[in-house]
Parts: structure tokens; sequence; C-alpha cells
């Protein structure tokens, strides 16, 4: 699932009802450090083919929650009993016998092959992580405010995940490089749907973007510094990870809807 490439945004998307193939990794960006402590990678069973471990990115918003993307579950371990379980890492580069945190994997009852709308997911933890800070999470409606006050148009975010750097272009097509290493870049804003955030880069601000590696990270609202997080990556339109980005409001009712079940609101 992670080495799926993104594909071409319907037209119709921007009016909230359709949705792109699932984006997953940061480009032109750098090393997040320990800048955004708070978000982890969805650690695979077994080693990808090319040694590396994480296929999905994540934020903790509250001690025992992990908010991630539905569409990760395809990659999450199943018991026997029918159950998911995921493994989270909160280092900034992974590597074998890192510490991982263990959860229920629940996603939205609501994602499915016609629901792709509801593409949310969080891991619960049996204990609460008490040395990482959660991220902040969105009052109801903050996007629509900043947009009626026209602050939101000249926004920068801060997009975070693990996965893929710039794909490089070969003779078999474009080859994708995963570090296991949480990066950020800056992105603008491009358009707003009562669903969805979109967000593409403007090459005269050197912005970078999100790529294979990146679903179900954050995109924090301002520089490098915040942890306000107001949406989550979900898609982009060009498997050369280079234009734009689709990402799932956390403002909206529909998001507050599954969100208020493991967390309290602002």
């Amino acid at each position: 699932m992670r080495f799926v490439p993104f594909v071409m945004l319907p037209a119709a998307l921007l009016l909230g009802v359709a949705i792109a193939s699932p984006a997953e990794a940061i480009t032109n960006g750098t090393a997040d450090g320990s800048d955004h402590p708070e978000v982890g990678a969805l650690i695979a069973d077994k080693p990808h083919g090319d040694g590396t471990w994480s296929f999905c990115t994540g934020t903790l918003i509250s001690p025992t929650v992990f908010l991630t993307a539905a569409h990760c579950g395809e990659d999450v371990h199943k018991g026997k009993d029918g159950k998911k379980t995921a493994h989270v890492s909160f280092a900034s580069k992974y590597k074998k016998g890192d510490k991982l945190y263990t959860g229920r994997y629940v996603a939205d009852s609501r994602f499915g092959e016609n629901s792709e709308l509801h593409d949310m997911a969080v891991v619960i933890f049996d204990t609460p992580i008490t040395d990482i800070t959660p991220a902040t999470l969105p009052t109801e409606g903050l996007l629509d405010e900043l947009k009626a006050d026209k602050t939101l148009q000249t926004s920068q975010f801060t997009p975070v995940g693990y996965g893929s750097l710039n794909p490089k272009k070969g003779a078999h097509g474009r080859r994708y490089i995963y570090t296991d290493e949480r990066s950020q870049t800056s992105i603008s804003f491009e358009a707003l749907t009562p669903r969805w955030l979109k967000l593409s880069l403007d090459p005269a601000k050197k912005d970078g973007g999100t790529c294979f590696g990146d679903s179900g990270g954050p995109n924090f609202l301002g520089d490098r510094t915040s942890h306000l997080l107001v949406a989550t990556t979900i898609s982009g339109d060009d498997e050369a990870c280079k234009a734009t980005n689709l990402d799932y409001r956390l403002d909206s009712a529909t998001a507050r809807a599954f969100l208020g079940k493991f967390v309290t609101l602002p």
C-alpha cells in the first residue's frame, strides 16, 4: 500500500463529492528532529523490501489516542479475533529495536469503498503516554472563520511525516526513497471545502509537499513551531509528489463526530 502511486484528483473533488486514491511522505523538506515529538509512524510487522519499516504517519492527540488515516488499516496487524492492533514509534528516525507503543486500531465506521469522506482512524493505547505532549485540536469551524477574515488565504501550513523523500525518475518509473525519518516542510493554502483543506506548494516560497508514507499525518497551522493540528494528509494529485495535497479537515462537524468518541474536543 505504501508504494501505490497518486492519481489525478477529479475536478468534482473541490465540491466535496469525490476523493482521490490515498497518498502517503514529505518532499522538499527537512528533518523534523525534536520539533514535533507527538508525530509518530505506524510500524509494520516485518520490513519492506528496502529494509524500512514505517508505512503511515499519525499524531498523538491525547495521552492514549493516536490519530491516523482509515486506509492505513490495510497494513495493520489483524488478530485471530478479527481485531486490529497497531504498533507506533515516536522516534525521529526509527530503527529496529526502538520503543514501540501498541494499541487497538479503530477506523471510522463510516469509512469504506463508497465513503472515502471518513478516512480517519485512531490507535488507542492501554497505558497513557506521559512524556509526550499531544497536539492541539482546532475548535469547530476554525478554518471557516480564518477564511472569512482573509487570514487563511495567506497562511502557511507545516506537514510532518515519515516516508518517501523526493521520488527519483528512472528507466522503470519513479523510485520512492524511504528513510523511516520524520520530516517536515512548509506548504501554502489553495482552497477550502466543507470537508477538505486543499494545499498547494508555491515554488516562489520554496514550499514542499507530501507523498507516499505521510498518510494520516498532520498538517499544522503555522510554521515549524506550531502544534495546532487542523487537517490530516489523505491524498495528492501527481505521482511525482510535487503538486496539490488534499487534507481532511478536523474542525468539521463530521470529523468532530468521530474524534469526540475518543477525546475531549475544544
